[in-house]
């Protein structure tokens, strides 16, 4: 009998003759549920995405690429990359960006790799949803907007619909059914991207995005 064989023959003598039953995740989570209004969850993000050095704005719907093109110019953005074939894409192609140029995504990465490493100042997607308990953005990637354009560009500009802020990722998993089907990949994204040597020193922008803008729309009103 050869070492794998003996390796595996003591793995089945060891199984188990039943599996363990699963958690019962809702049991957990029901009894601390804090029934919170947007309002409260928006707050909560928005304290747990600015402790992370974050920039939080809130803006009406109709204003948020006029928004988008101020801050922009503030931060002295030439080329904005972003996925034109997206709801907010399209919105932001029509309204243009000010003095910013707009470059849609087009093509492989591997055809743009030199320009989005060194002449796109930032990246523009829009988020899925958050989660307030931890001030995180959830992203999904596609082909219309791939997770480059949040993990390359120097800055990244994202746009937030507080209505789907979730007060805890598990939220998040049941309410919008993740169970049914993921994207290849999935993003959770609390901040600027940051690293810490040995003597846990932490830097942020050394990996990434140095500054992570959220535009939230739809604040408005206090529906649960």
């Amino acid at each position: 009998m050869s070492a794998r064989d003996r390796i595996l023959a003591r793995l089945r003598g060891n199984q188990p003759a039943q599996a363990d039953a699963l958690p019962d995740l809702a049991a957990h989570y029901t009894p601390r549920a804090r029934g919170e209004a947007k309002a409260a969850r928006l707050a909560r993000f928005r304290t747990g995405i600015e402790g992370f050095h974050a920039e939080v704005h809130v803006s009406r719907e109709a204003d948020w690429p006029a928004l988008l093109a101020r801050l922009c110019a503030d931060k002295q953005v030439g080329t904005l990359m972003y996925g034109a074939n997206t709801p907010a894409g399209q919105r932001l192609t029509g309204a243009g960006c000010g003095a910013t140029t707009l470059r849609p995504w087009a093509g492989q990465v591997e055809d743009i790799k030199a320009d989005l490493f060194h002449r796109v100042d930032a990246g523009f997607t829009q988020a899925r949803g958050a989660i307030a308990e931890t001030g995180s953005l959830i992203l999904w990637s596609s082909a219309e907007e791939p997770r480059t354009l949040s993990l390359v560009p120097p800055i990244h500009f994202a746009l937030l619909d507080a209505a789907t802020i979730h007060p805890t990722f598990y939220d998040a998993l049941v309410s919008e059914n993740w169970a049914a089907g993921l994207p290849t990949n999935a993003l959770l994204i609390s901040g600027p991207s940051k690293t810490a040597d040995i003597q846990q020193t932490l830097a942020y922008g050394a990996h990434g995005p140095k500054e992570l803008v959220v535009i939230v729309i739809n604040a408005e009103g206090d529906a649960a």
